[in-house]
C-alpha cells in the first residue's frame, strides 16, 4: 500500500488530501468538494476496496485541490460582534439579539428575542464565550434525557457523551471507548436534529461503518432520518452563528 495513505474510519488520507468516504448503495463513485473549508468528500459502492478509492483520488488530485483552493478563497461570512439587533439560532428558532447591561453575566429567552446581560465594557471575545457556554449548558440539560431514551431503543449503553464545538462533524464516536462527542453547533438547530446525531453515533456502538446494516438500523429506529439529515445540513433559513469556526459537514 502506497506509504503517503493513512487508513481511518471512513477516512482516507491521500498525499495530504483527507477524504470521508461514505460507503452507499451505489453503482459508481461520485466526488464532491464540499463549502465551506473545501472537505473531500466520496461516495463509493459498498464493496468498494480502499485501493481503488485511493486510486481514484491521486487520479483526481489536480481537480480536488483546484476546487479546494476555489472554495477556500471565497470571502467569508462576517464573525457576529455580539451587538443588539443581530440573529442567532437557538433551536432553530430565529431570535434577535439584545444586549443589557448588569452585574452578573446571563443569557435568557424572552419569546424571539435572545437577552444577553454583560458587565459594562465587554468586548465581543467576552460576549462571545458566554453566548457558547450558554449553547453548551443548553445542550447538557437536553442530552441525558434523549440518550437514555435511544440507549433503550438501541440497545446500548454509552461510556460518556460529551459537548464538544467541532469544526467538520456533528457528532462522532469512539466505537473502542464508546465515548461519544456532540457538536456544540447542534444547540442551534431544531431539536429533531440532535435526536438524529444522537440515535446516528448511538447506532455506531452497534455498528461501527456506514454500511447496509448500519443503514438499516437507521431506518429500524428512526424511519425519516434522511430528511432530518437533509434539514441538518441544508437548512432554509441562514442566520448568524454564535459560534465560530465554521458551518459542520454532512454526517
Amino acid at each position: 500500500m502506497n506509504r503517503n495513505v493513512r487508513i481511518h474510519t471512513d477516512r482516507i488520507l491521500v498525499s495530504g488530501i483527507e477524504v470521508e468516504v461514505h460507503r452507499k448503495r451505489i453503482k459508481n463513485m461520485h466526488l464532491s468538494v464540499l463549502p465551506p473549508e473545501g472537505s473531500v468528500r466520496i461516495s463509493a459502492p459498498l464493496h468498494t476496496r480502499d485501493e481503488a478509492i485511493q486510486s481514484f483520488v491521486i487520479k483526481k488530485s489536480s481537480w480536488i485541490k483546484r476546487h479546494v483552493d476555489r472554495i477556500q478563497s471565497q470571502p467569508k461570512p462576517a464573525e457576529p460582534e455580539y451587538v443588539s439587533g443581530e440573529i442567532f439560532d437557538v433551536w432553530g428558532r430565529l431570535c434577535i439579539l439584545e444586549i443589557l447591561c448588569g452585574r452578573v453575566n446571563r443569557v435568557e429567552i424572552d419569546g424571539d428575542r435572545l437577552i444577553m446581560t454583560v458587565r459594562e465594557g465587554s468586548t465581543s471575545e467576552q460576549r462571545q464565550r458566554i453566548m457558547t457556554e450558554w449553547y453548551r449548558r443548553q445542550l447538557k440539560a437536553a442530552l441525558p434525557e434523549l440518550i437514555q431514551k435511544w440507549e433503550n431503543i438501541v440497545g446500548v449503553e454509552a461510556g460518556s457523551v460529551r459537548v464538544k464545538n467541532m469544526r467538520t462533524r456533528w457528532g462522532t464516536c469512539n466505537t473502542k471507548e464508546k465515548r461519544i462527542w456532540i457538536s456544540l453547533r447542534l444547540a442551534q438547530k431544531h431539536p429533531e436534529c440532535l435526536e438524529y446525531v444522537v440515535v446516528h453515533e448511538l447506532v455506531h456502538l452497534r455498528e461501527k461503518g456506514h454500511n447496509a446494516v448500519f443503514y438499516g438500523y437507521m431506518d429500524q429506529y428512526l424511519p425519516d432520518w434522511r430528511s432530518i439529515r437533509h434539514e441538518l445540513n441544508h437548512p432554509v433559513n441562514r442566520a448568524a452563528t454564535g459560534i465560530k469556526n465554521g458551518e459542520a459537514n454532512d454526517i
